[in-house]
């Protein structure tokens, strides 16, 4: 396993706009996001390994030192107009298919990654005020290489990306700050795209309490999921879905 390189991960990144700190071990790289001091547009932190990662509603994040990306990108840029949890989502998806050619990545609305049907990959946007400023915390986990421990885990291993990270984390870099610069809505068909559940039945919940059956039917521009319910069309901007052949 190729160690995590400042360098590498920074090559042709605006050095002006951002900062990196790279630990071998954490508590958690959102919550160290919300420690630092942010000087300049961008703040990335990288953790070899986490002892307390999380995923959304307090979900703990397994972060075991494998070879995996445990990463935050923090900043006091105005991001709120954006739907971030599925737009990041889909800037891993893009990233990890341009990293293996051989991978088909899907999306699982609104924050998991997606392989073969397991979830490889998770998305934490927090938000945290610092001295009468918003900071948008974007938290990023993607199993490489995990020990499957759950029947809903995945990885992957058979692609040997863990010796690939440096270059994954710098294009997830690159097109978030492109992203910042020069937003677009194209991502929503991109989104749609790689949706597993497009026009499929999906069962709402809030927490653990099952809520309704209903046919995932689209997305609109702020993240918010269309469904078609026996009572008509139906919007919801949060909560947990499941689909059936999916984890």
């Amino acid at each position: 396993m190729k160690e995590l390189n400042k360098d590498k991960i920074l090559d042709n990144l605006p050095l002006d706009r951002l900062n990196i700190h790279i630990f071998d071990e954490i508590d958690s790289t959102n919550d160290e996001a919300k420690r630092i001091n942010l000087k300049k547009d961008f703040h990335i932190i990288i953790s070899e390994k986490q002892n307390a990662g999380r995923g959304r509603l307090g979900k703990k994040w397994s972060s075991p030192n494998s070879g995996n990306i445990y990463m935050t990108i923090c900043t006091e840029n105005d991001l709120s107009f954006m739907p971030l949890s599925l737009i990041i989502g889909l800037i891993c998806k893009e990233a990890i298919e341009e990293i293996s050619q051989k991978l088909e990545i899907k999306l699982k609305w609104p924050n998991d990654i997606l392989y073969k049907n397991k979830k490889i990959g998770g998305i934490l946007i927090e938000k945290e005020i610092q001295n009468n400023d918003v900071r948008t915390i974007i938290g990023i986990g993607i199993n490489l290489n995990i020990k499957k421990e759950e029947s809903w885990w995945g990885d992957l291993s058979e692609f040997k990306l863990e010796n690939k990270r440096n270059s994954l984390i710098n294009i997830i870099i690159s097109k978030l700050i492109k992203l910042n610069d020069n937003y677009n809505k194209d991502w929503i068909n991109n989104w749609k795209s790689g949706c597993a559940h497009l026009n499929k039945e999906v069962e709402i919940y809030e927490g653990k309490e099952f809520i309704e059956k209903t046919i995932f039917k689209d997305i609109d521009s702020e993240g918010n999921a269309i469904l078609k319910t026996k009572d008509g069309i139906e919007k919801i901007g949060s909560g947990e879905i499941s689909i059936k052949g999916i984890y």
